[in-house]
């Protein structure tokens, strides 16, 4: 992986003249490399439940956050998309700059209500050029059975902008743990729950509702690893 993104990134920094459709086509076959790596190198495959929940247009990802499959294998499952993360990742050079090219919300973490607004008015103006947004609400990648408080950020953007939340649950970190090198074979299980229409709702009703979905989901994911 870090090979081919040492190789590979320099050579999608060009596309930064094309427009976004086309670039995210091309970058976006690193993570199919990498996916059909993890499968011939490391047996480790996925399956999706839950397809018929995705809405027709742009909508925002509220996930579980366990390791680094997720933001690589997310790039097969879903729309064109883009993601809320610190602003310290598209400072690391070639691999930050191409990451820059997907144009992410990238946040400072620490600006409090400002970062909030960043995503609200990015955020908006992504997913009305029909770009996904996907938000992982605990911040940071969690180790399967753990839990953090889920922020309110993606939730006070479905409130402000009106788009569907669709909320995810998987068992990623069973088999590619957050701070290991080493990945299991198997098969990961990705879980897509039903759109949530946040309109007429307060952010914290949304990210409540999101909360309770997912975490009762990855029980049932963890208990059967």
């Amino acid at each position: 992986m870090l090979i081919s993104a040492a190789i590979y990134a320099p050579l999608v920094l060009p596309t930064a003249l094309l427009p976004f459709a086309v670039r995210y086509r091309i970058i976006r076959q690193w993570a199919r490399l990498q996916v059909f790596l993890l499968q011939a190198l490391c047996g480790l495959r996925y399956q999706v439940e839950g397809r018929e929940h995705l809405p027709a247009g742009a909508a925002i990802i509220m996930s579980k956050h366990q390791s680094a499959w997720e933001t690589i294998v997310f790039q097969e499952i879903f729309p064109p998309q883009t993601w809320v993360l610190k602003r310290e990742l598209i400072w690391v050079p070639l691999f930050g700059w191409a990451l820059a090219l997907m144009r992410p919300i990238a946040i400072n973490r620490g600006a409090g209500r400002q970062a909030i607004e960043q995503v609200i008015t990015q955020g908006r103006e992504r997913l009305q050029s029909g770009i996904w947004v996907v938000v992982f609400p605990e911040g940071t990648r969690v180790a399967p059975g753990a839990r953090r408080r889920y922020g309110v950020g993606g939730a006070v953007l479905a409130a402000e902008s009106g788009y569907p939340v669709v909320p995810v649950a998987h068992n990623a970190g069973s088999f590619w743990p957050r701070r290991g090198f080493l990945k299991r074979p198997g098969t990961v299980r990705v879980v897509i729950g039903p759109a949530i229409d946040p309109r007429g709702r307060k952010a914290e009703e949304i990210i409540k509702q999101v909360e309770a979905w997912v975490e009762n989901k990855m029980k049932e994911l963890e208990r059967v690893v």
